[in-house]
């Protein structure tokens, strides 16, 4: 079994770094001032540092398929693996549920030709969204299978472990109330999400309000899915809320929401301020969208500083091969 699980990791890993080749050159070939895929010569204006941010994030992503199927990746210490793949989770894994509801829609309600966050005058050729979108895909797919074989290996005791196992100390309160503040920002994001997803306007950008497509509201709505699961995992852990069950599944599901808050919500943020182009906004709650970012990114930081003590607490109760499995 476990020869199985390597082979299986080792080949997820390959695939992952396959699939960041077509996103890193084509993001290097408009950082060099390419303008390969743009059909408005305006398109990438003001977006060299966003460029840059992405060509980066990308780098990471394939520098982790390395930590996973290396020697030394299982020696690095937790934290360089963990919280780069927390927020590749996060933007991944919410891509990897946007993508199918999107084509899901377009077969019952009929093609809309626009991916998910793409706006009609972003002024890039169409190709370029399959490319990225598809290369995601792949990517995310790839990338989380390997992640998880490698979890399984250097973390089976805590994935073997129950609710009631985490440890009873004394920054438990500050665990709680850490979730206590994330989980009603959360929920508030998730309505914003809800609200512009069921074709609300208010307090966004002209331009997308005029020009709302399916994709745009499928991407809203599945990070209002997101804010909500991470709020109830997080509140289920910080208040061990069935202590006999298994501790993977809400951490599963506060790993991936909370990396999703956390991911897109900066993202968006830095996108929004970076942009030499942003839109005007409606007159009514003109700062709303900045807001429910902000919200969304500080959400994902509190669930991130909770979920941090708490494992770190649980290594330190734990000898290493509770923690590890052997070999």
């Amino acid at each position: 079994m476990r020869h199985k699980d390597d082979a299986v990791r080792v080949v997820a890993a390959g695939v992952a770094m396959t699939a960041t080749v077509p996103y890193l050159t084509l993001k290097l070939l408009w950082l060099t001032g390419s303008e390969v895929g743009v059909r408005d010569p305006g398109a990438l204006d003001g977006l060299w540092t966003l460029n840059l941010l992405t060509f980066g994030m990308d780098a990471i992503a394939l520098a982790l398929t390395l930590a996973f199927v290396r020697p030394w990746g299982r020696r690095a210490a937790a934290g360089l693996v963990a919280f780069p793949m927390w927020v590749a989770t996060g933007l991944l894994g919410t891509i990897l549920v946007a993508v199918p509801a999107d084509l899901l829609s377009s077969l019952v309600l009929g093609p809309e030709h626009r991916p998910p966050g793409q706006h009609a005058d972003d002024g890039l050729a169409g190709w370029v969204f399959a490319l990225v979108y598809g290369g995601f895909g792949v990517q995310g797919i790839a990338l989380i299978t390997a992640f998880v074989l490698y979890a399984r290996r250097r973390w089976a005791g805590l994935l073997r472990a129950r609710i009631g196992d985490l440890p009873d100390s004394p920054t438990r309160n500050v665990q709680r109330a850490l979730a206590a503040v994330a989980a009603p920002v959360a929920l508030g994001v998730a309505a914003a999400r809800a609200y512009w997803a069921a074709g609300g306007t208010v307090g966004l950008p002209l331009r997308w309000a005029d020009d709302r497509g399916r994709s745009i509201a499928t991407m809203e709505a599945v990070t209002a899915a997101m804010a909500v699961v991470a709020a109830a995992a997080l509140l289920v852990l910080a208040f061990r809320i069935g202590p006999g069950r298994r501790l993977r599944v809400p951490l599963t599901a506060a790993w991936i929401g909370a990396g999703s808050l956390f991911g897109w919500g900066g993202y968006q943020l830095v996108a929004f301020g970076t942009s030499t182009t942003v839109p005007d906004l409606p007159g009514a709650v003109p700062g709303l969208m900045v807001l429910v970012q902000a919200g969304q990114f500080s959400a994902g930081l509190l669930m991130l500083a909770a979920g941090a003590i708490a494992l770190t607490e649980w290594g330190a109760h734990h000898h290493p091969a509770d923690v590890e499995s052997p070999g």
